[in-house]
């Protein structure tokens, strides 16, 4: 299996948001990226915002071009190569800010990849057993962002179906210790006051939180 090439730097300290679709692993990462000395980066943006000028950039496009999957390394190769832009113009400070995923990893191969750049402090997943609730709540975000291929049951159903056995693996590759449960079915606020509570409560949050920098 290919490695991707570290960059000399220490580990950034990173929280993982997992959730099946319509979960709001999204919103959620999105609004703790706007707090002070947390740092956002969706996984989702990384391929639309995709330079294809770059090697990386027609390595993906060959494959995807395809239909075919893009292979583990050089999807991390992609996700490190926009977090090392962001580092360069100063907008993700690893040395003070921590980082924060959702979708990415999608399985245990780039979690072992990752694991190169990553010392992950906790993973939230945020659970929604209710698959009605789910599919509810894509079908309504693909008509409000007029996506309505992905509006239909068996598109949401196949995506659904997807991410429980893309994401399995993963519960199991992640010690339960670093584990959070959070009920996704809760209204928005009360889902980020269970995310704030974990992330405070923990010790290296709190080695950091009075620093002034």
């Amino acid at each position: 299996m290919a490695t991707v090439d570290p960059k000399p730097t220490e580990k950034f300290k990173t929280f993982l948001f997992f959730g099946a679709p319509g979960s709001g692993k999204g919103t959620q990462g999105r609004v703790l990226g706007q707090i002070p000395r947390f740092f956002h980066c969706a996984c989702g943006e990384v391929f639309r915002s995709l330079d294809t000028r770059t090697e990386l950039g027609r390595e993906f496009v060959e494959y995807s071009s395809r239909g075919e999957l893009v292979p583990d390394d050089i999807t991390v190769k992609l996700w490190k190569a926009a977090i090392d832009a962001k580092v360069d113009s100063h907008a993700f400070k690893p040395d003070i800010d921590f980082l924060v995923l959702d979708g990415i990893p999608r399985n245990k191969e780039q979690a072992e990849l990752m694991d190169q750049h990553c010392r992950v402090v906790q993973v939230f997943h945020l659970s929604c057993p209710d698959r009605s609730e789910l599919m509810r709540r894509i079908r309504k975000r693909s008509i409000k962002e007029n996506r309505l291929d992905d509006a239909s049951d068996e598109v949401i159903q196949n995506r659904i179906r997807q991410y429980e056995e893309e994401t399995k693996q993963l519960f199991d590759f992640y010690s339960p210790e670093i584990l959070t449960n959070i009920n996704a079915q809760q209204p928005p606020i009360k889902v980020l006051q269970d995310i704030i509570y974990t992330v405070t409560s923990l010790r290296v949050w709190q080695e950091t939180a009075d620093l002034v920098i």
